[in-house]
């Protein structure tokens, strides 16, 4: 069967500011030694089981010039731009009936687009196993992360260790982000994933789903499927796609399915969700500072400080994020890295957008 890929690529990544901004997101931007921006690795990393001309964006309009630039191999059709953020399910029911105008059915992997991935070969063969669990069967497919400590930042995803088909375990169910003391009580039964966004389906079978979930948003769809390749496409999508609740893939649909299962990924995933990050897939220095850009550090230890042409000069500090940027420069303590989204919102108050 057909293999496609739809990548989820409409985010802001708030936390990332101020490098990442409303005109430049997290996913556009390269955090890695290479000099590849994030989408542009997702994209590398599934050319082996999907043809580029199986591979969907889905994002807004204010980013389909990035994606052309970023991505130039993939098809201008295949760029899906949402009239309004309206969060996953819409988003994935978008790609899918694309992909069933495209083919009578096709295996559709969702991923984000923001994600680093360090083990390829583990990744793919995920996947791949993913694809035959999904083609054998209505069967919804995610891929879990195996936590290696109690992270209260990530839903998680019980299992049933004694329903399994290869590699993969018959899900149990959807369970929010925990508090700490909850946290630990998952890690320790062994019986619990971090919930990565990834996710395998047939079309055929995630618009059944929706049909019978999700029934509002499966009867816009439909308008929308029957428009895709018409003149009025952009019309009916401008119409339908706005009036769609903002409702999540997990909400929507993978809490109240049957026929889940969920691979344990053991891959080197991470989801580069804030600038601790930045500590994971950037080299530090002897003094456990990483640093990028015209940077002197004195007496100064576990920061990190990104930059460019400017001297940063620290001295006498620990434990600091510092990103300097044109017109904005970041100081925050590693501890508050979660508040930097009430930077944001503070800019939003005071109008002073010219800063998001």
């Amino acid at each position: 069967m057909k293999k496609t890929a739809l990548i989820m690529a409409g985010g802001r990544g708030e936390r990332f500011w101020p490098k990442s901004r409303k005109s430049l997101p997290k996913q556009f931007l390269s955090l890695t030694d290479d000099g590849r921006t994030m989408i542009q690795l997702t994209v590398e990393r599934i050319r082996p089981l999907v043809e580029m001309e199986d591979i969907y964006i889905s994002t807004n309009r204010d980013y389909k010039e990035l994606v052309l630039q970023q991505l130039p191999e993939i098809r201008p059709e295949n760029i899906l731009c949402e009239p309004a953020g309206r969060n996953t399910a819409p988003c994935i029911g978008l790609g899918a009936v694309h992909m069933a105008k495209k083919y009578e059915d096709a295996v559709m992997m969702v991923l984000p687009s923001d994600h680093l991935i360090k083990y390829q070969k583990m990744y793919l063969h995920a996947l791949t196993e993913g694809c035959r669990i999904a083609e054998k069967g209505p069967n919804l497919v995610t891929i879990g992360i195996m936590p290696d400590y109690p992270e209260t930042g990530y839903g998680y995803i019980k299992f049933r260790p004694d329903e399994t088909d290869g590699n993969a375990y018959a899900v149990d169910c959807f369970v929010e982000k925990p508090d700490a003391a909850t946290a630990r009580e998952y890690l320790a039964t062994e019986e619990y994933l971090w919930n990565s966004g990834m996710f395998i389906w047939k079309v055929s079978t995630i618009l059944s789903d929706m049909k019978n979930l999700m029934p509002d948003l499966y009867d816009g769809l439909l308008k929308i499927g029957e428009a895709v390749g018409t003149d009025s496409q952009e019309m009916v999508l401008e119409k339908v796609f706005p009036q769609f609740e903002s409702v999540s893939i997990d909400y929507g649909i993978m809490e109240k399915a049957e026929n889940m299962y969920i691979l344990p990924g053991v891959f080197g995933w991470d989801d580069v969700g804030s600038w601790l990050a930045v500590e994971r897939i950037q080299k530090s220095n002897e003094n456990g500072n990483v640093v990028k850009g015209n940077i002197i550090t004195i007496h100064s230890r576990n920061n990190i400080i990104q930059g460019g042409s400017k001297l940063i000069a620290a001295v006498g500090v620990e434990n600091m994020i510092v990103v300097d940027t044109p017109d904005a420069t970041l100081i925050c303590d590693k501890e508050s890295t979660a508040d930097i989204k009430a930077v944001l919102e503070n800019l939003k108050i005071c109008n002073r957008e010219e800063y998001l």
